[in-house]
């Protein structure tokens, strides 16, 4: 039986449903053994390609499927257009091996409707608790706006709702500068916001995605795809142009210091900040330094807290921040900070982020 038609009819359930598709018997079982501590999660199958997903997906109905890459018969590539066409509203997320090319198909898989990516480690590596934390947040946030899409399909294309969280007026200059800071959930949220901004950009663009390194350089690739302007990691001492975007590398810090009228990106080992290098923080703070407080933050979704202390000094020099909403963050973590930290000048779902950026640079549309 296909499901598809059955979704909006189904009361939405309290468990979230997980596939986990994997050749790997030993990483099935050891994810599954993480999940099924969870009261809220049931592991509802477990097959070893993209085929057997197929039929486990016309059998039963899924929240989120956990799909590997690398498998036989069918692999991982190949298999998320088809579980889509399945059923349009499953949520997938790719088990990525940590290397280039692994993670360049990961980002493909993005590209093709897959929602998010986690690294995947060795069968040892798999029960730490910084793993463990992360595939739990992704499956719950996932689920969650699954949940979201099928109790009210048009929630995502309504005007954004009053937030509750106090609001702040925007800077009184216009940005130099538009510092992006993303983790959780950031690839697939960076797409459609960079994909939104267009090519007529005034200012550079810089980001900080917390991200394993050999997955940024694909990440800045698959942007300049996606978007209409050049996208790279930032290199130690590069004059960052207008129209242009920099993405922190792997392990570094990206900071922006001033050289007489121009900016620069500079590149630090610095401990790290909040557990992350790079981190947010230390980007925010040093490029409102450099440009005077002419600030434009956007906080996109993301566990944890990094990026509020930068935030609160980028907005105390006169800086203007924008937030993700909850509805549409995988985790409201890193823009919950902010929101609900006053700092915000304004809270919205995710698709009316770019729009925003562009009134408050003044960059007409069309």
């Amino acid at each position: 039986m296909n499901f598809v038609g059955l979704r909006a009819a189904q009361p939405v359930s309290a468990i979230t449903r997980v596939m986990i598709c994997d050749d790997s018997v030993v990483i099935r079982s050891a994810i599954a053994g993480i999940l099924e501590q969870d009261e809220t999660i049931k592991v509802m199958a477990r097959p070893g390609n993209g085929e057997a997903a197929l039929e486990q997906l016309r059998r039963q109905p899924i929240d989120v499927i956990v799909l590997d890459i690398e498998m036989p018969v069918m692999d991982g590539l190949t298999a998320v257009p088809l579980l889509l066409k399945q059923d349009p509203g499953v949520r997938i997320i790719m088990a990525s091996t940590l290397t280039s090319r692994g993670a360049d198909i990961a980002l493909q898989a993005l590209r093709l409707g897959a929602v998010d990516y986690l690294p995947k480690p060795s069968a040892k590596e798999i029960l730490n608790g910084g793993f463990r934390a992360e595939l739990i947040a992704k499956i719950k946030g996932h689920a969650r706006l699954r949940a979201r899409a099928v109790l009210s399909p048009l929630a995502l294309s309504t005007p954004p709702p009053k937030p509750a969280q106090p609001l702040r007026p925007a800077g009184i200059e216009r940005a130099q500068l538009l510092a992006i800071g993303s983790s959780t959930g950031g690839p697939q949220a960076l797409f459609q916001l960079i994909q939104g901004l267009g090519t007529n950009i005034p200012v550079p663009v810089i980001i900080t995605q917390h991200m394993l390194p050999s997955f940024i350089p694909i990440l800045a690739e698959h942007l300049t795809r996606l978007g209409g302007m050049p996208c790279c990691e930032a290199q130690d001492g590069e004059r960052l142009a207008c129209g242009r975007i920099y993405v922190a590398p792997g392990d570094r810090h990206l900071l922006v210091e001033r050289r007489e009228s121009q900016i620069f990106a500079k590149l630090s080992a610095d401990p790290p900040e909040n557990y992350c290098r790079p981190a947010i923080d230390p980007m925010l703070r040093t490029a409102s330094a450099a440009v005077g407080g002419r600030l434009l933050i956007a906080m996109l979704t993301g566990m944890g807290h990094d990026g509020l202390a930068g935030t609160r000094s980028g907005v105390a020099a006169g800086g203007t921040a924008i937030a993700q909403d909850e509805a549409s963050s995988v985790v409201w973590g890193m823009p919950g900070a902010i929101a609900q930290a006053g700092l915000c000048h304004a809270i919205l779902p995710l698709q009316h982020i770019a729009e925003k950026i562009l009134a408050l640079l003044d960059v007409k549309s069309g």
